[in-house]
């Protein structure tokens, strides 16, 4: 599904940065790309269209389990990641009050599993709403990955999706009946 085509070539070679899990990035460089790819994981595209500014993150879990006592920082979290996001892009020069978002992800890729894709987007709307920041598109939910490239100095999206039926079956691994003891290396 193309949102916006990413429109013809910059004046310098385009850079390629994949965004993984844990981390959120921004710049101003119009030759950048953000590239991720998410299943149950939440992408936020945020972006300032007069400052040129915009960031990417990539959170695999909304907030920690409550009780759980941990006090330390994971970045794996949404409630930090876009924490995170938003003060880099501060950083750089955007107004929190110009922002426009973009969320992607948030599948339940595993239909046997906890529905974490539909937690993730769930937290990730209740951010944008409860900072005031403008979501403008989203392609959140369902069972397919996808696939996001950004462009945060013009704000340009292309996501794209791999249909269920074209992914790769899960099948759990069978154990032997009676373990041999043979290790095999490769």
């Amino acid at each position: 599904m193309m949102e916006r085509p990413i429109a013809g070539a910059a004046a310098r070679p385009v850079e390629r940065v994949t965004v993984m899990q844990g981390q959120a990035v921004a710049t101003s460089d119009p030759s950048t790309e953000y590239s991720t790819v998410l299943g149950s994981c939440v992408a936020t595209c945020l972006f300032d269209p007069e400052a040129r500014v915009g960031g990417m993150n990539h959170f695999l879990l909304s907030e920690p389990p409550a009780g759980c006592g941990n006090t330390t920082v994971d970045e794996h979290y949404g409630v930090y990641l876009m924490e995170l996001l938003v003060n880099t892009m501060l950083g750089k020069g955007a107004r929190k009050g110009r922002l426009k978002a973009h969320l992607y992800g948030g599948a339940n890729v595993n239909r046997n599993m906890m529905r974490i894709g539909t937690a993730n987007a769930e937290f990730a709307r209740a951010f944008l709403q409860r900072e005031g920041i403008e979501l403008v598109r989203e392609d959140l939910g369902g069972t397919c990955a996808r696939r996001v490239d950004f462009r945060p100095a013009s704000g340009q999206v292309r996501c794209r999706t791999v249909e269920d039926r074209l992914a790769p079956p899960v099948q759990p691994t069978g154990r032997p009946d009676k373990s041999t003891g043979d290790v095999e290396l490769f």
